[in-house]
């Protein structure tokens, strides 16, 4: 854009061609649950102020995705996928929406996603609702694309978009992201505001940038990072945000000493992985020294308990900001999937739990107790072996503790099957911890650009 051989109404054109194509069309991929109206028309303005030499930060022009628990602020609706919350759009932007914005982003659509961030029943699949119906994996149509930010992950497969926003409270951005062959990074909880997300959980919910490269990912990273007064987890965020661009070097894991779980996830030895020697190696030869660990058991089903508590609580209260919607409450939205046919695809189960889970006088404790557990797992894991991040092929092989910890984690695309499907790496460090592991898989990334492609 900058050389002036493409402009963002061309490219959001053509984005928008391929989304009625693909998306809408031929395979149906489902992932984009509601396109811009508007946007053609802010893309001739920001090609309008790029010709006179005003651009409004580094993402100018480029258009994002944006999972549709993310309030936007525009003619689009914000749903988390519920046909109950149809009709009305958010008053305003989220926080790191309007920051995007400010960076010069476009939002090009909403993206699909596991109704409610997964959290409606026990049967629906991964990337179904309601309102956008089942999203498909795009390198396979019959795969499970793993949820919940499932049309975030395969808008960016299939080219919808090069930047998308995601949302996680476990393993929603990294999963998808791992399966689908895209890039995904879950911040330090408070690093990126929650204001106007739809909540599951605040204690473990947190916003995320996706992309299909590293480097895109660290410069939304960047442009989102910050201190919001209206979320208290953000107090330190602007003290630990850096411009996470200028730390990417390709020379990032040399020397760095990785940690992987001795035993995967179903309990066979890592080592006699194959996937897992692809990944040593590539490793190896980008500098890194690998240290299998054994990692401790560790009891994390009160996790699902706080959620329950936390939900109705948080979402009700949530509800509280939107005008203008026919549900006020979480048992408005269980009354009126009871009465309509159209909402009855599946169950509604969790929905009901959380509903009429009593107050527990005790679960605050028990929730601060699991996250301290989980940041000392991680924490004695790194100080005991001396170890620069863990790594791993499979997100529950560390069953999932970064994220009930609060700390960040990324996966980045390192090989692709037989089938052609595609295979990610996924990187977990301590607390504020973002710039070493950009880095990290910005390293793997380029060394697997740079070796020799196998025939």
């Amino acid at each position: 854009m900058s050389a002036g051989s493409l402009t963002s109404a061309e490219l959001v054109q053509d984005l928008l061609q391929r989304i009625e194509a693909l998306n809408n069309n031929g395979p149906q991929l489902n992932a984009v649950i509601e396109v811009n109206p508007d946007a053609l028309q802010i893309a001739a303005q920001m090609d309008g102020e790029r010709s006179r030499g005003e651009k409004r930060g580094p993402l100018h022009g480029i258009p994002v995705l944006v999972k549709d628990n993310i309030n936007t602020g525009d003619k689009m609706q914000t749903t988390a996928g519920a046909l109950a919350m149809v009709g009305s759009s958010a008053p305003h932007d989220a926080f790191v929406v309007k920051r995007l914005r400010e960076a010069g982003a476009i939002i090009i659509g909403k993206a699909n996603l596991s109704e409610w961030a997964f959290f409606r029943g026990e049967n629906p699949p991964s990337g179904w609702s309601g309102r956008g119906g089942q999203t498909l994996h795009p390198y396979n149509l019959s795969v499970d694309p793993r949820g919940s930010s499932t049309g975030s992950a395969v808008g960016l497969a299939a080219g919808f978009s090069p930047l998308a926003l995601g949302t996680e409270t476990n393993g929603s951005i990294i999963q998808p992201a791992q399966t689908n062959g895209v890039v995904g990074l879950r911040p330090t909880l408070g690093l990126l505001s929650r204001t106007g997300l739809i909540p599951l959980t605040r204690r473990q919910d947190t916003p995320g940038p996706m992309a299909r490269t590293v480097t895109d990912t660290a410069i939304m990273l960047t442009a989102m990072s910050g201190t919001d007064p209206l979320d208290d987890a953000t107090g330190q965020a602007s003290t630990y945000t850096v411009n996470y661009f200028d730390h990417l070097s390709t020379d990032a894991l040399r020397g760095k000493r990785l940690g992987y779980p001795r035993l995967t996830w179903d309990d066979k030895s890592m080592d006699d992985d194959p996937d897992f020697q692809k990944a040593k190696i590539s490793l190896q030869s980008a500098g890194a020294i690998l240290v299998p660990i054994d990692v401790p058991d560790i009891d994390n089903s009160p996790e699902f308990d706080v959620m329950l508590q936390d939900f109705k609580r948080e979402l009700n209260a949530y509800l509280n900001t939107r005008p203008g919607l026919e549900v006020s409450t979480l048992d408005d939205i269980i009354a009126f999937n009871t009465a309509s046919p159209s909402a009855q695809v599946y169950d509604q189960n969790l929905l009901i739990q959380s509903s009429n889970t009593p107050v527990d006088p005790d679960y605050l404790s028990k929730a601060n107790d699991l996250r301290n557990a989980n940041q000392q797992l991680i924490d004695g894991l790194v100080q005991q072996h001396s170890l620069d991040a863990l790594v791993d092929l499979s997100y529950v092989s560390f069953k999932g503790v970064g994220a009930v910890a609060g700390y960040p984690g990324i996966t980045v695309p390192f090989m692709r099957h037989d089938d052609g499907m595609p295979e990610g790496l996924y990187f977990l460090s301590k607390a504020w911890d973002e710039a070493n592991l950009l880095s990290y898989a910005y390293a793997l990334e380029q060394a697997l650009v740079a070796a020799p492609q196998e025939d």
